[in-house]
């Protein structure tokens, strides 16, 4: 379960722009159906939920669901036109865009309130004390970001640690074995680390209001020439989560099955990924001043990419939020 790096980096955009990124309406789902992706993260399995209990179709709109177990090859799939939208987060569209994708974010579906997590080894009960330790995360993953956040807090550098590299199962694996002294990961991978005795989060997602945004983002192109079709499926998501309220059991037992856990463990995700209400979105949406507000962390986001060299140049934000389609849920 591979979820939420942050896109390629410079070499990352180089390939974006040889492949000539935004497909427009004539690549996945054209003028027929939406291929829609999506990969393991808690925010994103209300998707399984809208295709199994046929919502998708309730709302007049043919949607091909498109599970990717590597979610960099949905991030990639976005930008080069073989998808028609995707779910990412705001970081990851970010560095698409800085690569010249063109990208619309149309709906927030989550924030990610504690299920990102840097978990330590006993005897390190605080993220200055990992000077001089052995740190593991997927590079590039909003994990890897949450490192740098929380160190850049405390008021140290990567330089401080050593950092090692590692897929987030094998990083976690390793934490377990003890041959690292802290790791970044999410959910599930956060129950896996956590099995090494003595082993506490030193620092979580929680402790960064806002700063990892879950989105739905399509081709600008196809968001243009198909509104209705953009219409329906942002609206299935909230008719979506009005189902899994009222049937709560069963959307469990259908999320955890498609993210390969108990339903038992599935329900301990929930305090660390606050799915958004519309109300919650039409918010997100208007520009504001904090973090509450997209463009605000936007803004952040792209500068922290540019200062860590995970990107060239800052990204445009112009047209990069659309709200339009969430004002318009019934």
């Amino acid at each position: 379960m591979k979820r939420r790096a942050l896109l390629f980096g410079a070499a990352g955009a180089a390939f974006l722009a040889a492949c000539g990124n935004d497909a427009g309406s004539s690549g996945a789902g054209g003028g027929g159906a939406i291929t829609l992706g999506f990969s393991a993260w808690p925010g994103w399995f209300p998707w399984q939920v809208a295709q199994d209990k046929g919502l998708f179709a309730k709302n007049n709109v043919q949607v091909e669901l498109k599970y990717f177990d590597s979610y960099t090859d949905s991030l990639t799939a976005l930008a080069t036109g073989n998808l028609t939208g995707n779910s990412q987060t705001l970081n990851d569209t970010l560095s698409s865009v800085s690569g010249g994708s063109k990208q619309t974010i149309v709906l927030l579906n989550d924030n990610s309130t504690g299920n990102d997590q840097i978990i330590a080894a006993p005897g390190i009960d605080s993220v200055a004390a990992l000077k001089g330790k052995k740190v593991a995360a997927e590079q590039g993953t909003v994990d890897h970001y949450l490192l740098l956040l929380a160190l850049e807090k405390a008021g140290l550098s990567e330089k401080d640690v050593t950092f090692t590299p590692l897929l987030t199962d094998a990083a976690a694996a390793a934490f377990v074995a003890g041959q690292i002294d802290a790791v970044g990961v999410f959910a599930p991978f956060t129950t896996t680390a956590l099995g090494r005795s003595g082993s506490k989060a030193i620092a979580t997602s929680k402790d960064f209001p806002g700063a990892i945004p879950d989105t739905l983002s399509f081709q600008s192109s196809f968001v243009k020439d198909h509104p209705d079709q953009v219409q329906a499926v942002v609206q299935t998501w909230f008719d979506t989560l009005a189902w899994i309220k009222a049937n709560e059991a069963e959307a469990v037992s259908i999320m955890a099955k498609k993210g390969g856990v108990s339903d038992a463990d599935y329900t301990t995700y929930d305090a660390g990924t606050t799915i958004f209400t519309k109300e919650q979105n039409l918010e997100a949406f208007e520009p504001g001043s904090d973090a509450k507000h997209l463009d605000f962390q936007a803004n952040k986001i792209a500068e922290f990419l540019v200062s860590t060299k995970l990107v060239d140049a800052k990204p445009p934000l112009d047209g990069l939020f659309e709200s339009k389609f969430v004002k318009a849920v019934r």
